[in-house]
């Protein structure tokens, strides 16, 4: 756990506003790939223009098999040239993903080093998810001793950390908030324990809830080597560059792109009384008015507590499956008579051109 998590609560004189959620995102990782050719050799690996990434701007990417099939969902970011001041000539790129697939990516991607400049491992950075409302943003960066990035996918890099601002969703009740993964070190660390920053502790499943309804997808164990970009929307949301060259999977992703002929999408729901069912990605989805098959499944999905008092609860879904299906509206989790889907809006449009 962050170190600073566990430090003793502010005086009133440097409490912030009670606005101030911390999310120990343990479920996700970083990856250092360093050397003069690094930003070359990830610019040939993922869907995602890596060339022209700066330390100002992450940028999400996927890392597709040669048949065009996710093994990952990362973001992508930059260390600015003052970190590498020491290696002159090299470079520090970061990536951000899911824990359980990251050995075996990092196992992947060294294979095709060969002769690049280039090392890839984990890095010494940890992940925190953390949450304020907009108008106490000022008063946070005043509290950091540095502005805050507050759109999204801007990054910084400061003496407390890398920050990088997370998409937020309209649907949901969090909406007034601004978010962002925070990746510090050890050093980092000491440096915000000596803040005194107050806030309180939230739920992972209430971070990963706010993911779902913004519509960005995490590739993870139970989904890699499935889907291609399309289907999980990457295309939409800025994660695939069509213009920048070769990658795994290249031609597969163009030829669908060009022909138009995507006929899956990824979309959002939500199931209430979850707390009786079986939620993990990678469970197929019915359809009740089609055909006995799956006709998709689950991409990411979590649970969030309504009423500690009643056990009532709501599970957030992002699901991929078929137009067609969509249509019917009587999709349903884990076989034709599981738990209903009630199909909501994410904020921005899968409907095929």
């Amino acid at each position: 756990m962050h170190p600073i998590l566990a430090q003793t609560a502010a005086t009133e004189a440097q409490r912030l506003p009670e606005t101030l959620a911390i999310y120990p995102l343990e479920d996700l990782a970083v990856f250092d790939a360093i050397g003069a050719d690094a930003q070359s050799f990830l610019q040939g690996q993922l869907t995602n223009d890596i060339a022209s990434v700066d330390p100002t701007q992450a940028r999400l990417a996927g890392y597709c098999t040669a048949q065009g099939r996710l093994l990952a969902t990362m973001i992508i970011g930059k260390q600015p040239e003052a970190v590498v001041q020491d290696a002159p000539g090299a470079s520090i790129l970061i990536g951000l993903m899911r824990k359980d697939i990251l050995p075996a990516v990092l196992k992947r991607l060294s294979m095709f080093v060969l002769r690049a400049k280039v090392k890839l491992a984990p890095s010494t950075y940890r992940v925190v998810g953390v949450s304020i409302a907009v108008n106490q943003c000022p008063a946070l960066s005043q509290q950091l001793g540095h502005a805050l990035p507050q759109t999204a996918w801007q990054m910084i890099a400061s003496q407390t950390g890398v920050w990088i601002c997370a998409p937020s969703a309209s649907t949901l009740p969090a909406q007034q908030n601004v978010r962002w993964w925070w990746l510090a070190n050890d050093t980092h660390l000491r440096a915000c324990q000596a803040l005194g920053l107050s806030y309180r502790l939230e739920r992972n499943e209430t971070w990963h809830s706010q993911d779902i309804a913004t519509g960005l997808p995490w590739i993870e164990a139970g989904t890699q080597d499935l889907l291609i970009p399309q289907t999980l929307n990457l295309d939409l949301i800025e994660g695939v560059s069509f213009t920048k060259g070769c990658y795994p999977g290249q031609e597969i992703v163009a030829r669908s792109h060009y022909r138009g002929t995507v006929k899956r999408r990824m979309h959002f729901g939500t199931i209430e009384q979850t707390q009786t069912l079986e939620l993990r990605a990678g469970l197929d989805i019915y359809d009740a008015l089609g055909s006995e098959q799956a006709c998709g499944r689950v991409i990411n999905v979590t649970q969030v507590s309504d009423s500690q008092a009643t056990g009532s609860s709501t599970g957030y879904v992002l699901f991929e499956t078929t137009f067609e299906a969509l249509e019917h509206n009587a999709l349903h989790l884990g076989a034709r008579d599981g738990a209903a889907i009630k199909l909501a809006a994410l904020p921005y449009s899968t409907t095929p051109n």
